[in-house]
């Protein structure tokens, strides 16, 4: 049997592992919301502001100038989606603020690289095989998911 020392202790040493598999958890929900309402509830996303605060103290060696610029990254994008009319949604500027303030800057443009790119492939797929136009949407959130666990998988992150 595991004594209570032993998993406290397992815990510990993979404190950012664990802040990683929980964070992947939070994007699957929001990614299964997103897909079913096509709208994504404030109060739940929300609560990736206390992920994102969490995963500074998960035992990672990151410099904060860099958690504040992947944060920045999200404002960007909420600046886009009100100049755009809400084009790119406020909820994925708002998921990217809280995925650039967990994960820092350059980790946060290698997921966005990888979401926009899986986006593109998607988007052209449905274009030539569905009848998509310029004016189709779909939701973001699930390409970011995949991004994301796909970094995890490749060691990125």
């Amino acid at each position: 049997m595991f004594k209570l020392e032993t998993i406290i202790h397992t815990l510990a040493e993979n404190g950012w592992l664990w802040c990683k598999v929980l964070f992947a958890v939070y994007l699957i929900i929001l990614s299964v919301m997103d897909i079913k309402w096509k709208k994504l509830p404030l109060t739940f996303l929300l609560s990736g502001a206390l992920l994102a605060a969490a995963g500074y103290f998960c035992e990672r060696e990151i410099p904060l100038m860099l958690l504040g610029a992947g944060g920045a990254v999200g404002i960007i994008f909420l600046i886009i989606s009100k100049v755009t009319g809400e084009s790119f949604g406020y909820g994925d500027s708002i998921l990217i603020l809280f995925m650039g303030s967990f994960l820092g800057l350059w980790d946060i443009l290698s997921v966005l690289l990888g979401a926009f790119s899986m986006a593109a492939v998607f988007s052209a797929f449905m274009m030539v095989k569905r009848g998509f136009h310029r004016k189709s949407s779909f939701p973001f959130v699930p390409f970011l998911a995949a991004a994301y666990m796909g970094g995890i998988f490749l060691g990125i992150y």
